[in-house]
């Protein structure tokens, strides 16, 4: 919006950029709150290249080599990088498996080229957008009536490269049975553009896109909350904001010709508008299948571990039954699945001297409110244990520093709708025209941008619907 020459004023509740992607330090750690894995490089390249920049000129990649760790029942696996190294992994695993790895990625790179230009581009707005003689071609090899676990099916019969396989929409919301088979774009992702880290953390995003957006002239206000969004014969007219300042709050106003909500868009329909100006009703809301939640852990240890990858998957339990618990019948996992990102393994700086950095994540179901100090503490000491059993070293007698974060922070600090983690889920019912709209249908200048909104959950869809929005609004008003 800066470079199309709008005056462009920031409203942040926190005292610093990024939202859910914040950084916190601690004690000498350096932990990145929320997104921890780099993928999709061409998407970061393309948002600072349509303002003359590049990724480097702003923080430096490093690509993970093994690209992560994972642990099953009775073995672990390094994941090479590089396709080759993967299909000769593959075929060790299980023969011909290699030759179907190329087979299945030759699929999945057209739905990724397909996928980005002619589904995720577009701003949802209406059904003629997808009448495009490319994608009414290649509707079917595009997969979206199959699912994703009978697409990893027809290539691969060990249940554990299936697992492998499906993993990447373990996020997206819903069971692999449950999600279409379009995205195994995501294992294109993974494998062809690979996993990298950008050095001194994922915070260096934001930095970035901080920097570049001050450069054009943006305006932040930090620790300033919007409070209500003042509407008039169908036009928002002003934002009324609460002010934090040492310890007192001050109430502010802010006029404004077009309003972009970056925040949890239930949250700015139902807490921020008067009632006769939403778009959605609760029934409307209450009704929407949600990726997972998250329960965090940032953890600091006063020793270096051995042995360890920056990514570790912990499918060592039940990928099945967690997966029908966060999805089905939502409830807290009874053996849960985990993830470990260790930052301080390839980049020291994020913990003190000879100590080590950990981020704990284990995905739970939306909507769930009784995370209790004491259950979160159980949970933890549990994935602990695991951990100092399969790693083969003691965790538990080096924490020096600890602080968990689940569904009821995501609400307080984020206003997060039931808690969320990453939005809605990626399922064909809510997909493009079927996802919230990024444009408000009563309040004409208001618009939308985020997880819950086109094209979905993550980092690089986000960055893509702020392009999307942008176009938008440019188009309308200019």
């Amino acid at each position: 919006m800066a470079k199309a020459g709008w005056e462009v004023v920031v409203l942040e509740k926190h005292p610093i950029p990024g939202g859910r992607a914040r950084k916190m330090e601690a004690a000498g750690f350096t932990f990145d709150m929320g997104p921890s894995w780099y993928w999709m490089p061409d998407v970061f390249e393309r948002y600072f290249r349509l303002f003359g920049k590049k990724v480097s000129d702003y923080y430096q990649l490093k690509r993970l080599d093994p690209s992560y760790s994972v642990f099953w029942p009775d073995s672990q696996w390094d994941i090479p990088a590089g396709t080759e190294a993967l299909q000769d992994f593959f075929e060790s695993v299980e023969p011909g498996a290699g030759k179907k790895l190329a087979a299945f990625l030759t699929e999945a790179a057209y739905k990724y080229e397909v996928g980005i230009k002619k589904l995720v581009m577009k701003p949802g707005q209406s059904l003629t957008e997808f009448l495009d003689v490319d994608l009414m071609k290649g509707l079917f090899r595009l997969d979206v009536f199959k699912s994703m676990k009978a697409h990893v099916a027809k290539y691969f019969k060990d249940p554990r490269l299936r697992e492998l396989m499906e993993f990447p929409v373990l996020f997206l919301g819903a069971l692999p049975s449950k999600t279409p088979a379009l995205y195994s774009l995501m294992n294109y992702a993974d494998i062809e553009g690979g996993t990298w880290f950008p050095q001194k953390g994922m915070y260096q995003i934001v930095k970035g896109m901080y920097n570049l957006a001050v450069e054009l002239g943006v305006t932040f206000h930090f620790n300033e909350e919007v409070t209500s969004i003042e509407v008039s014969n169908g036009l928002a007219t002003a934002l009324h904001t609460k002010i934090s300042q040492s310890s007192e709050t001050i109430i502010g106003l802010h006029t404004a010709d077009v309003i972009i909500g970056g925040a949890d868009y239930h949250h700015i329909e139902t807490a921020l508008l008067p009632a006769a100006s939403r778009s959605y009703s609760d029934a409307y809301w209450n009704s929407r299948v949600m990726a997972p939640g998250c329960l965090l852990y940032y953890v600091g240890l006063n020793k270096k571990l051995t042995g360890v990858q920056h990514h570790s998957l912990f499918f060592d339990t039940s990928f099945a039954k967690h997966g029908e618990e966060i999805y089905t019948s939502f409830q807290w996992p009874t053996d849960p699945l985990f993830y470990v990102n260790v930052t301080s393994t390839t980049d020291p700086s994020t913990a003190p001297e000879g100590c080590e950095n950990l981020f704990i994540l284990i995905p739970v179901a939306a909507g769930l409110t009784d995370d209790s100090e004491e259950l979160r503490d159980r949970y933890f000491q549990e994935v602990v244990t695991r951990l100092e059993n399969r790693w083969g070293q003691t965790i538990l007698d080096a924490i020096i520093y600890k602080k968990s974060f689940s569904t009821s922070d995501f609400i307080s600090e984020y206003h997060a709708f039931k808690g969320n983690a990453y939005g809605l889920a990626n399922t064909l019912l809510q997909t493009a025209v079927l996802k919230p709209s990024l444009r408000s249908k009563k309040v004409s200048n208001l618009f939308y941008t985020g997880q819950l909104t086109v094209p979905g959950p993550g980092v690089p869809p986000s960055l893509i619907s702020g392009e999307v929005v942008a176009k938008e609004i440019t188009k309308q008003f200019v």
